[in-house]
Parts: C-alpha cells; structure tokens; sequence
C-alpha cells in the first residue's frame, strides 16, 4: 500500500538536499530555492511538473514501477534509497546486480561533468543507459532502441547501420570481441540470462556470428583507440577509457583525442554541432 505521506516528505527532502550543479544543471542567477526546483526535477525525471508536484503534496493517481524508477534515477538516488522509495510507493523493489539499470550516484556525477566530452553509461551487454550530450553527437541517440536491440552486440550483428561509424579495418576484431564478451557474460550469469537469449537469437540470424561463436574464443578486446568514420567531421581517433562499477555491472565508457591533434580539433567542431539537451 502507498504511503503518500511519507513519499512526499522523502521526495521533498531528497529535491531540497539537491544542488543543481549536483544533476550536471547549470545554477543561474537570482536563485533562492534552497535545492532543486520541482521543474527540475521533472525535467531529470522526465515527467511533466504538474505531475511531480501533485505527488509531493500528496495526490494524484498511484505512480507506476516504471514511474518510481525514472524518479529514482533522476533524484539520483542510492540503491537503498531507490529501494525505500519503491516500498513508499507500494512496489517491490526492483533486482539488484547486472540485471538493474538504475546507475549509481557516483557514476551519473562524473557524467553530468562531461558535457564537453563524449561518454556513455552501458551494461555488461552494451546496452547504453545514459549518454553525455557529446556521446550523442558521436554515435547518435543509442538510448532509443528498444527489445533485443538495445544490445549494441546484438546490433553489430543485426543491423548494418550499426557499423557504419567504424573504418573497415577494425570491423573484424570488433566482430569477435562482441562475440567474446558475450559468451564471457554468458558464463558468469548462466542458461537462463539474457545473455543466453541474446546468443541463441544471434545463433539463429547472423552467420557470422555462428562462425564466431564456434571458435569458443574468451577475452578477445578490441584497441583503446577508436577510429571512427563521422558523418559530419570525418575521421576521429579517440582513446576510449573505462570505469567500472562493480555492482551494478555498469561501465562509463570516455572518449577523448590527443591535444594538437587532427582527432582534437574535429572534436571541437562536433562539440559546436553538437545539440544541447536538457
């Protein structure tokens, strides 16, 4: 049953203990909210204001699992404190470990600072979470595939588009580490993983990855560098580093280019074209 006292006294408390600058929001001037303003919030969760209000005071219809969960992540919340809001709300909390999408505090705070740099947020089955409005510049909006096809993977098999931003000649390794990893997440969560899915629908529509896949090959990664072929600025070499959280199976992947480079200067100008996005 909810408790719509207590979700909107935990709601309130979470938005005032809030800074912009803490969500990657600028501050302006003139501001005397002590935290967050409820249209910022909204705007995080992405829900409409009038909505968001009407639960801090307490009304309104009962808000959904799917609701509870983009209120988490846009308050961001820890996962005790994600899972203390579901209970208010009246759901169960969602599984934690490398099924759950709900991005940890400390990972979404390094990325609202990256605004002038591509990153992404991605499962253990490259399903991208959140990307840095730099990210979506470089490899377009990967948050908007549904289904199986929010694996990147499972893409690179099955849609050629998805290959399109990479030269030819890295095509072949990138190939087989997409395969490698998947038999790799395979092993670790098992027959009845998403993983296992995902390979058995691989199996049955790419013959490359068949070919692949029979090859049993374990630890295959592709280079640090990434030679992308961009639509608008041409050719990019990136360095792609990584930073892992451990329980929740999430990476944040960051692309940068040497300073003084060719790969710099096209970053600059992409950073120019780049939309800016709440």
């Amino acid at each position: 049953m909810i408790d719509r006292a207590g979700l909107a006294e935990f709601l309130r408390n979470r938005r005032e203990s809030l800074q912009p600058e803490d969500v990657g929001m600028p501050r302006g001037q003139r501001r005397r909210t002590g935290g967050l303003r409820r249209e910022e919030v909204a705007v995080l969760c992405h829900i409409s204001t009038d909505y968001y209000a009407r639960i801090e005071r307490q009304r309104g219809p009962h808000p959904s699992e799917q609701m509870i969960s983009s209120i988490a992540q846009g308050l961001h919340l820890t996962l005790d404190e994600r899972d203390h809001l579901f209970r208010l709300a009246g759901h169960t909390p969602p599984p934690r470990g490398s099924t759950s999408e709900h991005i940890s505090p400390g990972l979404l705070r390094v990325l609202d600072r990256l605004d002038d740099t591509p990153a992404e947020i991605v499962t253990e089955l490259g399903d991208t979470l959140r990307q840095s409005r730099l990210g979506v510049a470089l490899t377009g909006d990967a948050t908007r595939h549904t289904g199986h096809a929010r694996s990147r993977g499972y893409r690179w098999f099955t849609d050629p588009d998805e290959r399109r931003l990479y030269v030819p000649e890295d095509r072949a390794l990138l190939s087989r580490s997409y395969a490698s990893g998947l038999r790799q997440v395979l092993g670790m969560r098992g027959p009845g993983s998403r993983a296992a899915l995902l390979a058995g629908l691989l199996l049955e529509r790419s013959e490359e990855f068949r070919a692949l896949w029979a090859e049993h090959e374990i630890g295959v990664r592709p280079d640090d560098v990434k030679r992308f072929d961009h639509p608008d600025v041409g050719a990019l070499e990136l360095h792609c580093q990584r930073l892992h959280d451990h329980q929740q199976s999430h990476s944040l992947l960051v692309y940068t280019a040497v300073p003084g480079t060719e790969s710099h200067d096209k970053l600059q100008m992409l950073a120019v074209l780049a939309p800016h996005v709440p």
